[in-house]
């Protein structure tokens, strides 16, 4: 536990739900509840002008791919200004874009400048896991450690300050991928952390006591032939012991709608291919769809139409609640009896490192095609088949063992200790 006297701010933003993911499992550190920074009591009416403006085009944005040519058209232009560059040739790449210089003229004219003074009341180390408040914070003076922590695998450079080198944010990076991009982009080496992303301490246990058992059970499900575990037990054995004789749960796949309910076609799907099994018990199927009550309608609709209704509850489980702090708390707590889950790969890529192989559904940015490129370097993830066959393909994956291998592969190579790093890091330094 956190010792009360090494409390923090956490501030995130409520658009989409990848930074406030990122922020729930750093709540023991909040001094008061995780602020937002676009929704917080007393925003003044111009800054959440500005907020509201970039999360309605952002949620555009999601939603616009679902339709061919146009959208994709429209897409990539956006997605210029926002793009990775590749890494090699190693050079400087610490010269700010545009889209950075329009953000700091905003927060130059004041957009921040009221929740910054509102926390300077009570200075705590400031923790975001986005990187526009960090910057505010920084600009309007907040006299404690300012932190950032990146919720991807690789990022554009809208996430540093205009001038890195004189800056005095320091960053908690998921990966090493991270920090040698931020090295590129100008920032100095003291004030990068390797982390690891900030895991749900409830998903890992204090010694990784659970993710072990969860990990043990589910290699169960992932593996019924045991090929993986006929050529790897003694890898098995050494990282988690010996497994238990039998499963605890059915084979389940969970299936991330992500928060602009993007996906919720793709789900009916799947539903649809993978009917039969979760008719006959063989697969039990749960839908994240989030805090969005519409994206909950379309799929209870939908799955009546494909003559599941039956099953509701039971072979198929919808997780929502309208509050984002209640459902983060099903979505972990469902996690730990789920063998496969599908996502597109946003910040969910690092759950992989809770022994859990990933599918990955069709990126959406450029920081979420990098996301999936690191999920297939460490060998964690898997690019989805097509959904209408999703019956077919992924049950090849079971039974060849690939799948079970996925979930060591993401249990080995990935950091699941981030959230623990990261309050040291910050009580050591107060």
């Amino acid at each position: 536990m956190v010792n009360q006297q090494n409390k923090a701010w956490i501030v995130a933003v409520n658009m989409g739900y990848g930074h406030q993911r990122t922020a729930f499992p750093l709540k023991e550190l909040s001094a008061n509840s995780i602020i937002n920074a676009n929704d917080y009591k007393g925003i003044p009416n111009k800054d959440m002008a500005i907020w509201e403006t970039s999360r309605g085009f952002y949620e555009f944005i999601s939603n616009i791919k679902r339709f061919p040519l146009i959208g994709n058209w429209i897409f990539s232009l956006f997605d210029k200004s926002q793009r990775i560059l590749g890494y090699y040739p190693k050079r400087d790449l610490s010269n700010p874009n545009f889209g950075l210089k329009k953000v700091f003229s905003l927060i130059n004219k004041g957009w921040g400048e009221n929740l910054i003074k509102t926390l300077k009341g009570n200075p705590l180390p400031f923790i975001s896991t986005f990187y526009i408040p960090a910057f505010m914070a920084e600009r309007f003076n907040y006299p404690d450690p300012i932190y950032c922590v990146i919720c991807d695998a690789d990022i554009a450079r809208s996430w540093v300050p205009l001038n890195p080198k004189e800056s005095r944010v320091k960053y908690f990076a998921p990966c090493s991928w991270v920090v040698d991009r931020l090295k590129l982009y100008g920032i100095k080496a003291e004030n990068i952390y390797l982390t690891g992303y900030p895991l749900p301490k409830e998903n890992i246990g204090q010694n990784l006591e659970i993710v072990k058992e969860d990990l043990a059970y589910r290699l169960l499900n992932l593996d019924p032939r045991k090929k993986y575990y006929g050529m790897y037990h003694p890898v098995i054995e050494d990282y988690i012991g010996d497994l238990p004789e039998k499963p605890d749960h059915p084979l389940t796949i969970m299936f991330s709608i992500g928060g602009a309910g993007a996906q919720k076609e793709m789900a009916i799907k799947i539903a649809k291919s993978l009917e039969e099994k979760i008719k006959t018990k063989k697969l039990k199927l749960i839908f994240s769809a989030g805090t969005k009550i519409e994206v909950k309608n379309y799929l209870l609709e939908n799955i009546e139409k494909i003559d599941l209704e039956e099953e509701i509850g039971n072979g198929v489980e919808i997780i929502f609640n309208e509050n984002i702090k209640d459902y983060f708390i099903e979505f972990n707590r469902k996690l730990r009896k789920t063998d496969i889950l599908w996502t597109k790969p946003s910040e969910l890529s690092f759950y992989a490192g809770l022994g859990l192989p990933i599918i990955i559904a069709p990126s959406i940015g450029s920081q979420e095609d990098f996301n999936k490129r690191w999920l297939l370097h460490i060998g964690a993830g898997f690019p989805q088949g097509n959904p209408k066959y999703t019956e077919q393909w992924i049950f090849d994956l079971l039974e060849g063992g690939s799948l079970a291998e996925g979930a060591m592969q993401g249990f080995v190579e990935i950091e699941k200790m981030g959230a623990y790093n990261i309050e040291k890091i910050v009580s050591d330094n107060k």
